[in-house]
């Protein structure tokens, strides 16, 4: 054979390994609305920039008729490329090749990758669309399924690991994505479950649809297990190289500052006014965000799941935070089981990757009841607390208005490090409203009022009195816990300019091998 044929002969494969299962699955594939592995990396990446390995792998199974199936690149394109001139690495299950099932030698591929983007400290995006283990191999696709997970674990912290869901994704298929930092999921087109619907029926009696059982909207809504949905995968592909755009490389880099143009001495006027007179009114505090940060653009995260708490990556004057903030819109911003449990994840993630954290506090606490107290509200609170006063990175609060009792404490008050706190005149930073503290203040006194009138009256002179002393920030300042009380329209350059002194912020924890956050 000469060099001619051999290099036609190369040709030819690639364009063999191109096809992944054939034709008619790519059919197939395009019917259902879903693209095949090589296109959605081709939306993913910079045109032109992907350079693919381990494309002639083989399975090496002998099972079942298996050695008579072969498909070169064995159900998984991996390799590396750039988005927006940054290197990323990619795998991409293909569908059309045993159903995305994974095998030994498709499981190794993933783990070569991983491997790689350690040594070079580059994000790594998976995108998922697997019928999941590969029956014929039994065990060792289980082992596969271990190797990779392992991986997963000891990249996390060290690089981004980001999981686009575009298809299936069941049993031990799920974990992987589970362990990555950020899940993103297309409707209607994808699921997450650890076991089915039909095992579900056999096992529980429960009748249930793939779709109610582990759709999107089931995981961007009930189990927060998803942190984006997208209508469709091209968007899910666009919004991965959105969120990128926010992140550094790896723990070791600070996350990319870009140019602004938009003034650092902005004001809103409309921020002035923005807390209604009536404290127990509700407002939207992304109204405040969007106010805020540059070119009024936030990336927010868990949109649809656990509302009372709003977090997503912004930037102030280029540089990129993330902000979490109370929502008086939903649930009255209170905390709950899950919106401590969204909001600390997100606080750690910004931790791992030096990305400030900038807090919009109005919480009136924690949510009372017996379900609550029954399923953990003390520890899931506790990770919140544990995340703000573990977190090294540069902390700004801003108390808007209320920050009542121990959600005071949690929501990055200056005990746990917080480096800088702003309070708004509006702010009513105490132990409990002044409804609950004069029944409890003044309970034996208004008792003995027999009169009605004479009852309310006192009750109301006293709340005031209480309102007065108490439901305002500068008891705290007096003690040093709020550092300044500003102008709501100042907002954005009081931030800014907290961030630019804290840009040089060395900060550590006590020697240790990990933490023992509470689980």
């Amino acid at each position: 054979m000469n060099s001619q044929q051999r290099i036609k002969e190369l040709i030819d494969l690639r364009a063999e390994a191109k096809l992944g299962g054939g034709e008619k699955r790519i059919d197939s594939q395009h019917a259902k609305g879903k693209y095949t592995a090589r296109e959605r990396i081709e939306i993913l990446l910079d045109e032109g920039s992907f350079e693919e390995f381990d494309m002639f792998v083989k399975h090496r199974c002998r099972e079942f008729g298996m050695e008579k199936q072969q498909y070169l690149s064995d159900g998984v394109v991996t390799g590396h490329g750039t988005i927006d001139g940054r290197v990323v690495y990619v795998f991409a299950q293909d569908f059309t090749v045993f159903g995305g099932s994974l095998s030994e030698t498709f499981a190794n591929k993933i783990c070569k990758l991983m491997d790689q983007a350690m040594k070079v400290g580059a994000p790594v995006i998976g995108i998922n669309d697997s019928g999941g283990a590969r029956i014929q191999e039994g065990v060792r696709s289980l082992a596969g399924y271990a190797e990779i997970f392992e991986r997963n674990i000891l990249a996390s912290g060290v690089i981004p690991q980001l999981s686009a869901i575009f298809g299936p994704c069941a049993g031990g298929a799920v974990y992987s994505p589970a362990l990555t930092d950020f899940i993103i999921m297309s409707e209607k087109s994808s699921y997450m479950f650890v076991t089915g619907p039909k095992v579900a029926k056999a096992v529980t009696g429960e009748d249930i649809s793939i779709e109610d059982l582990g759709g999107a909207q089931v995981h961007g809504t009930k189990s927060g297990v998803s942190h984006i949905i997208a209508k469709d995968e091209e968007e899910g592909l666009l919004l991965i190289r959105k969120l990128l755009s926010y992140l550094p490389q790896n723990n070791l880099e600070d996350p990319p500052i870009i140019e602004c143009k938009d003034p650092i001495d902005r004001m809103d006027d409309a921020l002035n006014e923005i807390i209604p007179e009536n404290a127990n009114k509700p407002y939207d505090i992304k109204d405040v965000i969007y106010s805020v940060v540059d070119i009024n653009e936030f990336f927010e995260i868990h949109r649809n799941y656990a509302k009372n708490i709003v977090i997503g990556f912004a930037r102030f004057n280029g540089m990129p935070v993330g902000i979490v903030a109370n929502q008086p819109e939903y649930l009255a911003g209170v905390l709950d089981i899950k919106a401590s449990r969204k909001a600390a994840r997100f606080v750690r993630f910004c931790d791992a990757f030096n990305i400030p954290v900038v807090t919009f506090v109005d919480v009136p606490g924690f949510l009372p009841g017996s379900h609550q107290e029954y399923e953990g509200i003390i520890i899931h609170g506790a990770k919140l607390l544990f995340a703000y006063g573990e977190a090294t990175v540069p902390k700004v609060t801003v108390t808007l208005r209320k920050s009542y009792g121990g959600a005071h404490d949690v929501m990055s008050s200056k005990q746990l490090r917080g480096d800088i706190n702003y309070a708004w005149p509006t702010a009513e930073i105490a132990v409990m409203g002044a409804k609950g503290a004069i029944e409890i203040l003044e309970g034996r006194n208004i008792s003995k009022i027999e009169q009605d009138e004479e009852k309310a009256k006192y009750i109301a002179e006293k709340e005031d009195e209480y309102t007065n002393k108490f439901a305002n920030p500068y008891e705290a300042a007096r003690y040093g816990y709020i550092d300044d009380v500003i102008e709501p329209r100042n907002t954005r350059f009081r931030i800014i300019r907290a961030l630019q002194t804290l840009a040089t912020k060395k900060d550590s924890n006590p020697p240790k091998k990990h933490s023992n956050i509470p689980l």
